[in-house]
């Protein structure tokens, strides 16, 4: 692919009307355009970053078995109302009527949605349990939506539900989404603190938000520094590993600003690992039992007795990752983008020196192209006619975490190499191959 065909608007300088990396960066790379307040079109760059973050999120969500579906964005208020929720909700939803007089909404979240679709179907509590997620667009009417994609009015979510026959089994369905929220965030290159929440207006009375540290972040967080120290690794689905993993983390004391009892922390964590800073929430998980499943009468036949499901619902913020990926990575002082490779727009970046009358560069480019292509390296060339201190400067930017720089004395063997933040060193092209694919 060539840099002169891709759609990359890219903006001289930051946008004025940006204050915070992650919007500045996304203008001003052309990862996304703004189309009204809080509203987003997501150009190539910015689409290709989101899909990539959605397929390891989709990938952990299929590890631990929760089926995927797709429900719409638009909903009938019958079923908001039947919960108590439509009125409860506030003005952050969008209500409108239909050609019929219809009352519907945009929907903000899923709970009600996918309890009609579970007690339409299951009636056995032999079918439990049952745990189904999807990703769709999501709509909230912030009252003041900024930061670009980090507090918008449109957003790309992951929502997933679980239904179980009891208490016991529903904290079993839980605790499996802790591990894949925490597995997930691994992939991305981020590290997330799982840290007890308030539930808000989804209810119930066991919350944990994912939060990483950011200085733009939202959240305030309270929490003992030893927390980061505690590792993940030969964690099973088995009901015991997985409670175990909650008590590695719920040993230190972790808190939203919601949750903080300033007695409580100075007495649980000594001085010297107490962190009082700003976090950005990545990821929300709820236990609220029969909140929704009583109401609407969401129940299946037990031993002779009808047993409401207990239930709880699991979302991660697709399109603001991307966002808090950017707060996390990049390095704004020396305008460098740090993507994790696993979600870099593209792997490597091929800088031919190119002059007008003279194409040997770029035919040089095309061939190694052919080589990473060959070995499933995402690769593009920049064909423009800049020089290699313009061409360096704004693929530090755009974040491609490898390099290939072809000037006049390359040669088909050994190339000039560099890894982004890194000095470049000259090896030969097998070799390049054989680093980028031990980094994926």
């Amino acid at each position: 692919m060539y840099f002169s065909k891709l759609f990359i608007p890219i903006l001289k300088n930051n946008p004025t009307e940006a204050k915070i990396k992650s919007h500045q960066l996304m203008l001003r790379i052309g990862m996304i355009k703004q189309a009204s307040a809080g509203i987003y079109s997501w150009l190539p760059l910015g689409f290709k970053v989101m899909k990539k973050i959605e397929k390891i999120v989709r990938d952990e969500q299929d590890k631990v078995g929760v089926q995927e579906i797709l429900m719409p964005t638009i909903q009938s208020s019958e079923i908001w109302k039947e919960s108590g929720r439509y009125e409860d909700y506030g003005e952050e939803m969008l209500r409108i009527k239909d050609r019929q007089d219809r009352e519907m909404l945009y929907g903000p979240t899923n709970e009600e949605l996918v309890t009609d679709i579970f007690r339409s179907s299951i009636k056995s509590y032999k079918s439990l349990p049952q745990l189904l997620y999807h990703i769709q667009w999501k709509f909230r009417d912030e009252l003041r939506p900024r930061f670009g994609i980090m507090r918008c009015r449109e957003f790309y979510m992951k929502d997933a539900y679980s239904f179980d026959l009891n208490d016991d089994e529903a904290v079993f369905s839980y605790n499996k989404f802790y591990l894949a929220y925490l597995k997930t965030f691994e992939r991305l290159g981020l590290t997330a603190i799982p840290m007890a929440a308030d539930t808000g207006p989804i209810g119930g009375n066991l919350s944990h938000e994912f939060i990483i540290l950011a200085d733009t972040g939202e959240s305030k967080i309270y929490t003992d520094k030893r927390i980061f120290e505690v590792k993940n690794k030969d964690i099973t689905l088995e009901k015991e590993s997985l409670k175990k993993l909650r008590e590695k983390y719920e040993k230190y004391y972790s808190v939203t600003d919601e949750k903080f009892n300033e007695e409580e922390f100075n007495k649980n964590v000594p001085e010297e690992y107490r962190l009082k800073t700003k976090g950005i929430e990545v990821g929300h998980i709820f236990y609220f039992g029969d909140k929704y499943s009583r109401p609407m009468n969401a129940s299946v036949d037990y031993k002779g007795k009808k047993e409401f499901v207990k239930m709880g619902s699991y979302g991660i913020g697709v399109s603001r990752l991307v966002g808090a990926i950017i707060e996390a990575k990049y390095d704004d002082k020396n305008e460098i983008m740090k993507w994790p490779l696993p979600v870099s727009p593209y792997e490597c970046a091929i800088l031919p020196l190119i002059s007008k009358n003279d194409n040997s560069n770029l035919n040089k480019a095309n061939n190694i192209l052919k080589v990473l292509k060959d070995n499933n390296i995402d690769t593009i060339i920049d064909d423009t006619e800049e020089n290699f201190s313009a061409k360096m400067k704004k693929f530090n930017l755009i974040g491609i975490p490898f390099q290939i720089i072809i000037g006049k004395k390359s040669d088909q063997n050994i190339l000039e190499f560099k890894e982004l933040g890194e000095e470049s060193k000259n090896i030969n092209l097998d070799k390049i191959v054989e680093i980028i694919k031990s980094k994926k």
